[in-house]
């Protein structure tokens, strides 16, 4: 008897000891992929990559995702996920090689993310195979399959409005990011009446049910939109939109007057799940959108475009252990006749950083410029690259510029392959190299509706920039067109870009 109880404990001693070395080995593991040299350049161990150096040594893609919309148009039909071929050497260069339409009317999908990345590396049981498609309009969250036939992904998943409403209280998702507990994360913007209303509904990664929220409760914020979390530092970070009731209609100007859009960032304590800080932004930063941590996971600071005041804001945690903001960069106002009103804004309204966190993008979606700073000098950035890619200040249009502290003469039209670009440079996304930036330009469709209301009835473009990425530079690409004017079923209104590996705006390391 007591040889069976010595062999017992010796068995159990044993599986402790197994177990604790898994342990150790995977934290080896992540312990070397947290080194921002290190030399792993492929996704081997895990979903998604080592680090953002490693990245950037990663596959170059050959497959987009972007999600379409119908809402708004004359078309009324389903949004569907256009799956795109990038690969120069495909016979279907730059062409939509399949679509997935969604089984509802009306859902007006926007962003995407996925249900684990790089923030999961070294996990061998997590796999990059479900895209999350949060709907403005509707509050309904799809999972696609993208893992069974990247090239023809599939409905996985539909999370329904009620489960979402019931569980959280929220409405209007926009961001999506993956935890590395392997739950899905995504920002909210309203509460079930539309009124505004900022928190984080999570997804169990498994089933993709509704799991509930994530902040600890009576820790909403008044108004929500994007997040970014940097776990070695304690700390997320989120911004500001506006109410639902009020942007899902269009923009009055008004409403910004009334309090029904955001200028604040909140910092939050990310293991406590509570806000700690609000940073009012002032005339400064009135509706801050997106915001990006720099990718190296040691640094405290990043940059955020505030879209009506058509600035960027450099965030960084201070001496004191708390965080500031100081505007990096002013996109000056034109003053105009022919508009709405009498200046206009650049209106930012998608910003990203390069995985070595040597450049800033961003767009002016009614300025119609792409820009590239080079942010060596975090506090300094430097113009290095701009191109035009329509906007509301051409030439051809019915706008004209009166006084303009940038430029000294309006911008030509843009046009590519014979065909003008509609609408304005929006949402970004860039090769994991840094070689190319891929621009859609689709805002939002009520917004479109009101600022392009030619983009209604021609569809948006998906387009691609070289980039220099030496001395700075950008180049339309004249042989890369991908317009959604020609879809079977109608013109579209083509968004966020993905890639099936993860990309700049996706991946989060920790």
């Amino acid at each position: 008897r007591a040889c069976r109880v010595h062999v017992y404990v010796t068995l159990n001693r044993l599986h402790a000891l197994a177990h604790l070395y898994a342990v150790y080995q995977r934290f080896v593991v992540v312990q070397r992929h947290w080194s921002m040299g290190s030399k792993t350049d492929s996704c081997c161990e895990g979903p998604g990559y080592a680090s953002p150096l490693d990245a950037m040594k990663g596959s170059k893609e050959k497959l987009l995702y972007i999600p379409c919309i119908y809402e708004t148009t004359e078309c009324k039909k389903p949004d569907y996920l256009a799956t795109i071929d990038c690969d120069r050497d495909s016979p279907d260069y730059s062409k939509v090689i399949h679509r997935l339409p969604m089984p509802y009317v009306g859902d007006e999908l926007h962003h995407s993310g996925w249900n684990t990345c790089s923030s999961c590396f070294g996990d061998t049981s997590k796999k990059r195979n479900r895209l999350i498609l949060p709907s403005l309009v509707t509050t309904r969250i799809y999972a696609i399959d993208t893992g069974t036939d990247p090239r023809a992904p599939r409905i996985a998943k539909v999370v329904e409005p009620e489960e979402v409403k019931a569980k959280t209280g929220l409405t209007a998702p926009h961001t999506s990011h993956c935890l590395a507990n392997g739950q899905i994360m995504i920002s909210a913007m309203g509460d079930v009446n539309g009124n505004a209303k900022g928190g984080f509904i999570l997804l169990d990664g498994s089933t993709f049910d509704v799991a509930g929220v994530w902040e600890a409760s009576e820790n909403a914020t008044p108004f929500g939109y994007d997040f970014w979390y940097q776990p070695r530092h304690n700390v997320m970070l989120s911004s500001e939109w506006g109410e639902p009731n009020s942007f899902l209609k269009g923009f009055n100007p008004a409403h910004v007057a009334e309090g029904k859009y955001g200028k604040s960032l909140h910092v939050w304590d990310w293991k406590e799940h509570k806000a700690i800080q609000h940073i009012d932004l002032g005339e400064e930063g009135l509706i801050p959108l997106e915001l990006r941590f720099l990718h190296n996971p040691d640094k405290t600071e990043g940059y955020v475009g505030a879209a009506l005041s058509s600035n960027v804001l450099r965030f960084y945690k201070n001496e004191e252990g708390t965080w500031s903001t100081e505007k990096v960069i002013d996109v000056p106002s034109k003053k105009v006749e022919g508009w709405a009103l009498p200046e206009m804004p650049g209106l930012i309204t998608d910003i990203l950083i390069s995985l070595d966190d040597r450049f800033v993008y961003f767009s002016n979606w009614l300025h119609g410029d792409v820009r590239q700073y080079d942010i060596t000098d975090r506090r300094n950035p430097k113009l290095v690259g701009q191109v035009f890619l329509g906007g509301s200040v051409c030439s051809d249009g019915g706008v004209k510029v009166t006084e303009d502290k940038e430029l000294s003469e309006q911008p030509e039209p843009r046009f590519i392959q014979g065909k003008q670009v509609q609408g304005g440079p929006q949402m970004l996304q860039l090769s994991l190299d840094g070689k190319r930036l891929y621009v859609t330009t689709s805002l939002f469709s009520a917004w479109d509706k009101q600022f392009y209301p030619n983009l209604i009835k021609s569809g948006s473009m998906l387009l691609q920039l070289d980039v220099d990425t030496e001395k700075g530079g950008l180049e339309l690409n004249q042989d890369f067109l991908v317009d959604f004017g020609e879809e079977p079923e109608g013109p579209s209104l083509a968004h966020e870009v993905r890639y099936p590996g993860g990309d700049c705006t996706s991946d989060i390391w920790i």
